[in-house]
């Protein structure tokens, strides 16, 4: 990179006056910092704002959320997806209340919690304690590759120790928002496919601007197969109008949340009746479909509408459409609920 010494100063200049209000950047209480780097994870800003907020509100300091329950703590988080997250965050939370009693600045101790990588390990360090210690997330692998018009193949896991080490000769005495300027200027100039190189506080040290290769760069060889599940949801109404809904395993996708029954795409109906022990009505055509994707992997739920006068079984059990609150379903469930609604 050219001209090292005035990259930074050119960059925290720029984000001094340009750097979006969030309600994260008005505090330095590392635990609250934590939290909203695990929302951040895979959630666009303007999504976990609202969250962020109402989790705050309610579970305001370590010691709270420690001694939560978990069904609680994921009904705050529903709706974010990914709630392997909360989950590590709410245990490694628990750690440190037993262990440590307030957020370590120790960054090995912290980087040991559950659920925390060298990622969140560099946010919080340096934004709360102002370690000197990067963050290399999507938007600074961009930035950088950019800067040094470097063809490092993000991809690979050598990556991230190579560009920590590119952060690393950089990183001033403000360390926390030097990094959190590097992640506003991927997020808002040095944008993926439009990028606003002309308006770049730091065009001038940029090489691959000056090449004309900054839409080559990242690079990133390595392509993630998308699978796709189908399966039937059914929707099973009793005499007295209320839904049945069952819990997804403890463990794995989802895991503890509530949800109408589901089940593989090609599984008869009789099978079906059999699993759940009740006798079904109206179940021949479907009622609705919806799509819903992960990660690297694509739902596509067929809905289907029958009706019971039967008891359910010991895994299942009937709610009133008014105590769906009280229970925390998974976005596509919720999707499917809010169609019921609209149409019965």
């Amino acid at each position: 990179m050219k001209e090292r010494e005035t990259f930074a100063e050119n960059l925290l200049s720029w984000f001094d006056v340009n750097k979006r209000e969030m309600p994260w950047r008005e505090t330095k209480d590392p635990y609250k910092i934590w939290l909203s780097e695990v929302m951040l994870q895979q959630t666009q800003v303007n999504t976990v704002r609202s969250y962020y907020l109402k989790f705050i509100e309610r579970f305001p300091t370590i010691e709270t959320l420690a001694e939560a329950d978990e069904d609680e703590v994921l009904k705050y988080w529903e709706g974010l997806g990914y709630y392997s997250r909360v989950r590590n965050f709410q245990s490694a939370v628990r750690e440190v209340a037993e262990t440590y009693g307030s957020v370590p600045d120790d960054g090995e101790q912290f980087l040991a919690l559950k659920g925390v990588g060298p990622y969140t390990r560099g946010a919080v360090m340096s934004i709360a304690f102002n370690q000197p210690y990067p963050a290399v997330d999507g938007n600074v692998f961009r930035v950088f590759s950019r800067l040094d018009d470097d063809a490092t193949d993000t991809a690979k896991p050598s990556a991230r120790k190579h560009f920590e080490n590119k952060v690393m000769q950089v990183i001033p005495e403000r360390a926390g928002d030097f990094n959190e300027a590097l992640m506003e200027l991927g997020a808002t100039v040095c944008t993926p496919r439009n990028p606003i190189c002309m308006l770049c506080p730091v065009n001038m040290h940029c090489e691959a601007f000056e090449a004309g290769t900054v839409l080559e760069r990242p690079v990133k060889i390595k392509k993630m197969t998308r699978k796709e599940l189908r399966y039937k949801v059914m929707l099973i109404i009793n005499d007295k109008g209320e839904l049945l809904i069952t819990q997804r395993p403890k463990t794995g996708l989802l895991g503890g949340m509530w949800q109408f029954p589901m089940f593989d795409e090609d599984m008869p109906m009789e099978d079906i009746e059999a699993v759940l022990d009740m006798k079904l009505m109206d179940k021949k055509e479907k009622f609705h479909t919806v799509t819903h994707g992960f990660t690297h992997l694509d739902w596509i739920l067929d809905v289907y509408i029958a009706r019971t006068t039967d008891q359910p079984g010991h895994d299942f059990q009937f709610i009133a459409e008014n105590e769906k609150e009280n229970y925390t379903f998974p976005v596509s469930m919720s999707k499917i609920f809010s169609h019921y609604q609209q149409v019965k």
